[in-house]
């Protein structure tokens, strides 16, 4: 009996400690960080590809007003999207660089806890180095925003920040996006904007019961994360009749080929895709007319 509990308690220390080192808070150091002189021009788009203003743009305000708030309703409760403008109390204008670097590809606060996964950077973790770094040149050019952030609503135990390390150990991609050499240049940049800044599978396809992207039906669509609606497919499968014009006119207008106009969410993408280059809008619809029809879950029957 004393060796089996001493086993036992031997165990749990050993459990403990790869658990504990398994869910550290991953971090990019300042030292990491070569001098750059930041392009803000690029980093407007980046803000733009990366739907920003949908989150955290205050309510009623223009979309560069960055005082966050928006509730984000889940399975797990419901987050509220923080300040990101320059204020330094409230926002982000105390923040350094790699600061910012963490939070966006890390997923890593400053204070070195986990960021919950309803901020996008399982998708952000694509984007390049430079990017991120010219993307927090340009917030801080605007304007500061004095709104206090709300507290997220969850259930136990998904409060538990240490918690997300593990998500992200058994979810988050862990290299960061590479061009395909045997492709264009246009489509390895709708690669780029689609799988990264623009974050589309991340309502674009069926999760698992702990969160996680569903990777063999990755743009398959599925339920609305927020628990109303049904999302599209956005494979062939579902944008088959459509043809890269279509899709490019889309990003634009959020005019649907039939005539018929987007809805939902959507309507706020559109006003961020609606800002990018026709270059950039036609490099997403040729990366999204490449892939492959993929089957989703199936949709309920309507009542």
């Amino acid at each position: 009996m004393r060796k089996f509990v001493l086993f036992a308690a031997v165990a749990f220390v050993a459990g403990a400690a790869v658990f504990w080192i398994v869910t550290a808070p991953a971090v990019v150091s300042a030292h990491a960080l070569p001098a750059y002189t930041p392009n803000l021009a690029n980093g407007e788009t980046v803000f733009n590809a990366g739907g920003c203003a949908s989150c955290h743009a205050s309510a009623g305000q223009p979309r560069t007003v960055l005082g966050g708030g928006l509730a984000l309703h889940s399975p797990f409760g419901t987050f509220y999207a923080p300040n990101i403008s320059p204020d330094p109390a409230d926002g982000i204008g105390k923040w350094s660089e790699a600061d910012f670097v963490n939070a966006v590809i890390e997923g890593t606060s400053p204070d070195g806890t986990h960021y919950f996964p309803s901020f996008p950077y399982g998708s952000y973790r694509n984007a390049r180095l430079d990017d991120a770094r010219d993307l927090f040149a340009y917030l801080k050019t605007l304007p500061p925003v004095s709104s206090r952030d709300k507290n997220h609503e969850l259930t136990f135990p998904f409060y538990i920040r240490r918690l997300v390390g593990g998500w992200k150990w058994l979810f988050l991609n862990q290299e960061a996006f590479k061009p395909d050499p045997s492709q264009s240049a246009q489509w390895n940049r709708g690669a780029y904007l689609v799988n990264g800044w623009g974050h589309c599978a991340e309502c674009h396809s069926p999760r698992n019961m702990l969160g996680g992207l569903v990777r063999a039906q990755r743009f398959a669509g599925g339920p609305n994360p927020e628990g109303r609606g049904w999302v599209p497919n956005i494979t062939q499968k579902g944008l088959k009749d459509w043809s890269e014009k279509d899709l490019a006119y889309f990003l634009k207008t959020g005019e649907l080929p039939d005539g018929d106009t987007a809805g939902g969410s959507m309507v706020a993408v559109i006003k961020n895709t609606s800002q990018l280059s026709d270059e950039d809008r036609a490099a997403m619809a040729a990366y999204l007319k490449s892939l492959p029809p993929v089957d989703g879950p199936p949709r309920p029957k309507k009542s």
